[in-house]
């Protein structure tokens, strides 16, 4: 049953609350509006149910609205504080409390947050949503990702975003009981960027633009290629020479090449927001 994060605790959804942590651990604060410090903590306490997105469920109990729920817990004073697992109270403080506390107390039950945080890159990374999935992979710690389960999701989203050599490094470095299916099948998807990245036309344009350097209409050429074969930041690059210098270059062509492919290319790919500050840097 999927709790809400924050509730008030009543006589109609008291056993459904309490059942709801089979699943979610709930969180039940007793307190009055007569009691100051039991009801001043509560903005504090609802604050820290949404940082953890859902993790623990937050529920209030008005003491002077329902006494009967709170004889049945037998509360002494206010405010008091219990955590309830499998339907179960696991834990508890009584009397007032700094919020810090209770967030120790949460921290012997919970997942800790590189590990809520975790779990919300690989729900995104699993629908599909590469560029959210890695802008929270980013502020994961360094252990946590050098999970091998971490690096293989890291690298499914680097390749859905086009970002080749940071996916080929990862997968370079995945532990030996990581290497299941799904780390064959991105090795493979790697080696087919690999190889229409090298075809015969690519490398006779590379050819004909080593020995015309100055060819800005051959350079855009092969730029657009290499975009085509999924090589966006080689194909930056080689326009990004000429813009740097020029940027009305090839009567402005050059450029509107660059900002297409910054386009295509999105906001969360690392390349792509490389070449914008540099243009950015020129432009003011």
């Amino acid at each position: 049953m999927q709790q809400m994060p924050i509730v008030d605790l009543n006589e109609q959804n008291f056993r459904e609350v309490l059942e709801g942590s089979m699943q979610t651990p709930v969180l039940i604060h007793f307190w009055a509006p007569m009691s100051e410090e039991s009801s001043q903590i509560i903005p504090s306490l609802k604050s820290l149910a949404q940082q953890y997105a859902g993790a623990f469920t937050l529920a209030l109990l008005n003491c002077e609205e329902q006494q009967a729920i709170a004889g049945q817990f037998g509360v002494q004073a206010l405010p008091t504080i219990a955590l309830f697992v499998n339907g179960q109270p696991v834990d508890g403080l009584g009397g007032p409390q700094a919020i810090d506390t209770i967030k120790e107390m949460l921290l012997k039950h919970l997942p800790s947050e590189d590990e809520l945080l975790a779990r919300q890159a690989l729900e995104l990374s699993q629908a599909g949503e590469a560029e959210q999935a890695l802008s929270l992979f980013a502020n994961l710690s360094d252990d946590f990702r050098n999970k091998g389960e971490i690096k293989l999701a890291m690298a499914s989203c680097l390749l859905n975003t086009q970002q080749y050599s940071d996916a080929e490094a990862l997968l370079s470095a995945i532990p030996l009981e990581y290497k299941d299916s799904l780390y064959k099948e991105l090795v493979a998807k790697l080696e087919l960027h690999n190889q229409a990245a090298n075809s015969p036309e690519l490398q006779a344009l590379e050819k004909a633009l080593a020995q015309q350097p100055d060819d800005m209409k051959l350079a855009q050429e092969l730029a657009l290629q290499y975009h085509q074969a999924n090589r966006s930041e080689d194909a930056l690059e080689i326009l990004w020479q000429p813009l740097s210098k020029d940027l009305n270059a090839l009567d402005g062509e050059l450029k509107k090449s660059f900002m297409d492919i910054l386009a295509a290319l999105g906001q969360g790919n690392a390349a792509a927001a490389k070449y914008r500050r540099q243009l950015y840097s020129l432009l003011y």
